[in-house]
C-alpha cells in the first residue's frame, strides 16, 4: 500500500473532521456538521480499475477513486474495501491512500490516508491533515477522527507538530 501498511493506518488513520463546529484548544472539535450525515445511505463508486479478491473479501479500487455516501465524497487514488458476504456484500472498512479529500457541503479535509469503520461509525484522516470551511476557517494537524455516533471529533499533533488553525471573525457593521 505505498509505503504504509495496513498495521499503520489502523493506528494513524483518525478523522476526516469535515464538519468540524468550533475548534477548541484542547484539540475537540464540535462535529456539528456531520450530526446530519446519513451513516446507512447507499454508497457509490467510480474508478479506472476495479480488482475483485472474492476470498479475501476485499475489492481494490484504483485510479481517480470517487466514493459517495448521501453528501459526502472521498476521493484518491487507491482504495481497499472490505466487506461481509452474507447473501448480499455488505461494507465493513474503507480504506484509501496517495493523497485522500473529503468534501461535504462547503467543507473540505485532505489527509495522505484515511478510513471508514462502517461498523464502529468512525471516520478518520492522518498524515498533514488540512481541513477547510468555506468562511476561511482551516485547521492543520497530524490526525483527525470523527466518531459519528457522539458527532464528536478529535484531532491531535503529528509526531513533534502541533495542532494549528485560523478563525474567520465577524465583521463589524458600522
Amino acid at each position: 500500500m505505498t509505503g504504509v501498511s495496513r498495521a499503520m493506518l489502523v493506528r494513524l488513520v483518525a478523522g476526516m473532521a469535515l464538519g468540524a463546529g468550533a475548534l477548541l484548544a484542547a484539540g475537540q472539535v464540535g462535529a456539528s456538521g456531520f450530526a446530519g450525515h446519513d451513516a446507512n445511505a447507499p454508497v457509490d463508486y467510480a474508478a479506472e480499475r476495479m480488482e475483485l479478491l472474492d476470498k479475501e473479501h476485499r475489492v481494490i479500487l484504483s485510479g481517480d477513486v470517487r466514493i459517495t455516501q448521501g453528501d459526502l465524497t472521498v476521493r484518491a487514488p487507491r482504495t481497499v474495501v472490505e466487506y461481509a458476504n452474507q447473501g448480499s456484500l455488505q461494507i465493513q472498512r474503507l480504506d484509501a491512500s496517495g493523497g485522500v479529500t473529503v468534501t461535504r457541503g462547503d467543507e473540505s479535509a485532505r489527509g495522505d490516508v484515511a478510513a471508514y469503520d462502517f461498523n464502529a461509525r468512525v471516520i478518520t484522516l492522518a498524515g498533514n491533515v488540512v481541513l477547510t470551511r468555506a468562511g476561511g476557517d482551516n485547521l492543520r494537524s497530524g490526525r483527525l477522527v470523527i466518531d459519528l455516533n457522539s458527532h464528536l471529533t478529535t484531532t491531535s499533533a503529528g509526531p513533534g507538530g502541533r495542532v494549528s488553525g485560523s478563525f474567520t471573525v465577524p465583521k463589524k457593521g458600522k
